[in-house]
């Protein structure tokens, strides 16, 4: 409660005209300085929109006029206001008793506004307002749908290997690596990358029940960075219910993903299963190195936080649907910088169901053999330069000419590839981009530069290793 003392300011009483409820002089009358005038005391309601003060934080000015209706309302209120006469011989500031009038006035009058104030402030409002309950944005609601939906899909990869002990000699496994996958079927088959299971000699998966079970290697990929494995009968007939097969979004290059779509990635990152990170597309048509030297074309680029233990996990969309599967991050240093790249699904679906069928991926090829783009610009030379035309190869058949020596020891260029069926061919990633969106008997028109003048010639392709 706020005293006499707080509020007096030791100055003379103030006159103004004017004033809400009080008339000219009003407040000269009752003696109330400026600072009782801008006196605030708590209250339990605030009729002022915006804020989230609670009950106990709210305030409310006491105008002069709620003092005077206040003082009014006490006993011997009209007792007070003779007083203000002061009798014959003593200063008008003061009463008989020698106290200051203006002082007696002020002090009951603040004593009446607080008590009005106490009247209409309960003790309850003190009390501190109840707990909010949290609310969940739309966005928020969808993440967790996501990983809710999803996360029975996702597996984890143990790569372990073996080594002799160096002190008894004996052969003992030991963790080489580890990964992410999916469920690709009901039949067992598990995808992931090729780079997660190299070189191992035991693999485990770690299903949602947080068992490991022992899998197979039914085929990889290296060119694309792809790998199939496959549980073993008896645990595929067992753990039915856990195989929840990956919804792959069959896309082709006309469809692929758009920058800035949204998008969620899970994997096992530095070991911590089922782990949700979302971000966006930062960019489309990538290219990245492959495991095998070939480079990956159309990557999706993401800003979504992939770190070692990602790779195999899959990129989704806010369908839930697969979009790609996370496999390299650019990094100096191996940790995430914000700049993570995934294959594009239909890529991966087409490696897995050549995998699944023949046990490998066969692709079609020119049997030839070419300079590196490097030398080829040391040699002046734009387009692929062809060095070796395999005997019985596709190019062989065609008449494709390779790089030779002449008898005196001097090097004869052999066919510069520039273009085929009407597009330019400048470096090896143009001709290996014409070469996997094309089918093993397609017939192309290669465009070459031999010698001064330019030829065109037809190739059939065929099985790579044929």
């Amino acid at each position: 409660m706020l005293g006499p003392r707080a509020l007096q300011t030791g100055a003379a009483p103030q006159h103004r005209s004017g004033g809400s409820g009080g008339g000219a002089g009003g407040a000269a009358r009752h003696g109330w300085s400026d600072t009782v005038r801008r006196a605030r005391v708590p209250t339990s309601s605030c009729s002022c929109s915006g804020g989230n003060e609670g009950p106990a934080q709210r305030a409310t000015a006491v105008s002069p006029a709620q003092l005077r209706q206040a003082v009014r309302r006490q006993p011997g209120h009209h007792q007070q206001e003779s007083q203000l006469v002061a009798p014959a011989g003593m200063h008008p500031s003061t009463n008989a008793g020698g106290r200051s009038v203006i002082e007696s006035v002020t002090s009951k009058a603040v004593a009446a506004a607080a008590a009005m104030l106490l009247a209409v402030s309960p003790m309850a409002s003190l009390a501190p307002p109840a707990a909010a309950k949290s609310v969940m944005t739309p966005d928020e609601r969808l993440a967790i749908n996501i990983y809710k939906g999803s996360t029975p899909s996702v597996v984890n990869i143990s790569n372990l290997a073996t080594r002799p002990d160096r002190f008894t000699m004996n052969m003992n496994e030991f963790p080489q690596g580890a990964g992410s996958g999916f469920v690709y079927d009901k039949q067992g088959h598990i995808v992931t990358n090729f780079h997660v299971v190299a070189d191992a000699i035991d693999l485990r998966v770690t299903l949602s029940d947080g068992n490991d079970y022992k899998v197979t290697v039914v085929g990889v990929d290296p060119d694309k960075d792809v790998a199939v494995l496959q549980l073993l009968p008896e645990v595929v007939e067992a753990q039915k219910s856990l195989l929840q097969p990956m919804t792959l979004c069959r896309s082709d290059v006309a469809d692929m993903p758009q920058v800035g779509q949204k998008v969620f990635a899970i994997g096992n990152p530095f070991g911590f299963d089922h782990t949700l990170t979302v971000g966006i597309v930062s960019g489309t048509g990538r290219e990245i190195q492959g495991f095998s030297g070939r480079p990956i074309q159309d990557a999706i680029q993401t800003d979504a936080a992939i770190n070692p233990g990602n790779s195999g996990g899959p990129l989704l969309d806010t369908s839930g649907c697969m979009i790609g599967i996370n496999t390299a991050i650019y990094s100096p240093s191996g940790a995430n910088t914000g700049v993570g790249f995934a294959i594009p699904s239909h890529i991966v679906n087409a490696s897995v169901e050549q995998i699944v069928a023949y046990g490998k991926v066969v692709r079609p090829a020119l049997g030839i053999a070419f300079a590196p783009d490097q030398s080829s610009e040391q040699l002046g030379v734009q387009g692929i330069l062809v060095l070796n035309a395999r005997e019985g190869g596709p190019a062989y058949k065609a008449g494709i000419h390779g790089t030779s020596r002449d008898e005196y020891g001097r090097l004869v260029l052999g066919d510069i590839i520039t273009g085929i069926n009407g597009k330019t061919i400048r470096t090896a990633s143009d001709l290996y981009r014409v070469l996997d969106r094309a089918k093993i008997g397609d017939k192309i028109d290669m465009e070459v530069l031999r010698a001064t003048s330019s030829e065109h010639v037809e190739v059939v392709l065929e099985p790579a290793g044929a």
